[in-house]
């Protein structure tokens, strides 16, 4: 019977140890697996972000071309606004009908001009902005604030309030 014990004793020994050999096997799959999904899923957050960022920057390209060439088209425009302004100017009262057919005409472009999102600048009494007005005369009247616009020699335009289409050409104060 000793030798029964002693030969059963050696073989649960054996089979104890066998588990524990199989134990770190399983986990270094399991940490293959795990570090392979982990990489793929960084690979995947990566070109995810990258994708995103191209989505962006062109979204971006294609509204600044969009931008451009609505100013360019209304660059192109603007003389025959200005020419039907300064028709206005000069039209004496007694020309009524030719004077409201060109108002009409005035008031239509400039409407259809704001539907599209360009907007006419350089009012009398508006600060002056470098970036959006042009100064060609400057007075000293301490009755005006600093940097005001007193007179407006030609209207200028901007495009979504961001892209200045022409510079207003302004007379200053102060």
């Amino acid at each position: 019977m000793e030798e029964n014990k002693k030969n059963a004793a050696p073989e649960e020994e054996v089979k104890a140890e066998e588990p524990k050999t199989e134990t770190p096997k399983k986990k270094k799959k399991k940490n293959e697996w795990e570090e392979k999904f982990n990489a793929e899923h960084d690979q995947y957050l990566r070109l995810y972000a990258e994708y995103d960022n191209y989505r962006k920057r062109t979204a971006k390209e294609r509204d600044r071309l969009v931008g451009d060439g609505v100013a360019k088209a209304i660059a192109a425009i603007l003389p025959a606004i200005d020419n039907l302004e300064r028709a206005l100017a000069a039209a004496g009262e007694e020309e009524g009908g030719l004077k409201s057919g060109v108002e009409m005409t005035l008031r239509q472009l400039l409407d259809s001009l704001k539907n599209i999102g360009v907007t006419p600048i350089g009012e009398p009494g508006e600060k002056f902005d470098p970036n959006r007005h042009e100064a060609i005369m400057h007075i000293e009247d301490p009755e005006r604030g600093e940097d005001e616009i007193i007179e407006v020699f030609q209207r200028g335009y901007v495009y979504k309030e961001e892209t200045v289409i022409r510079p207003a050409v302004v007379k200053t104060a102060n």
